[in-house]
């Protein structure tokens, strides 16, 4: 149907309602909105991917090769890749640095505090115990 013609991001997402819906996979543009009642993931699924490149969805979902196969009769032309913006690597936020040794030091200087202070409880315990028997 539309082998040879080339639309960028932008054409395709001007198609973004239940009755003009297209979506991007693999390089190709597809018009699904005839789709939409038959996709046995439901038509949430596409009408999530209008407009965008929904490649990897594609991919993740793992589909037959026989729904590969279908695809064709809902082609309409390529994508312009160059108007695809590109995929970023995950980032972690910064976090502060953790630093153990530091950590260490002050669980020790308050065992240094509380371990003496217990054994001198447990000795006023034991000794007030023992007196009032």
């Amino acid at each position: 149907m539309g082998e040879g013609k080339v639309f960028t991001l932008a054409e395709v997402s001007e198609h973004n309602n239940s009755k003009d819906c297209w979506i991007v996979i693999g390089g190709k543009v597809y018009d699904v909105t005839k789709f939409l009642e038959d996709h046995p993931g439901g038509d949430e699924v596409l009408l999530s991917a209008i407009g965008k490149d929904a490649t990897d969805d594609f991919e993740d979902v793992g589909h037959s090769s026989s729904a590969r196969a279908m695809m064709d009769e809902y082609l309409v032309g390529d994508i312009d890749s160059s108007t695809i913006p590109t995929k970023r690597a995950y980032t972690p936020p910064k976090q502060p640095h953790y630093n153990q040794d530091k950590t260490s030091e002050f669980i020790i200087k308050l065992l240094q505090f509380l371990v003496p202070l217990a054994i001198l409880g447990l000795a006023f315990g034991i000794r007030f115990y023992t007196k009032s028997t």
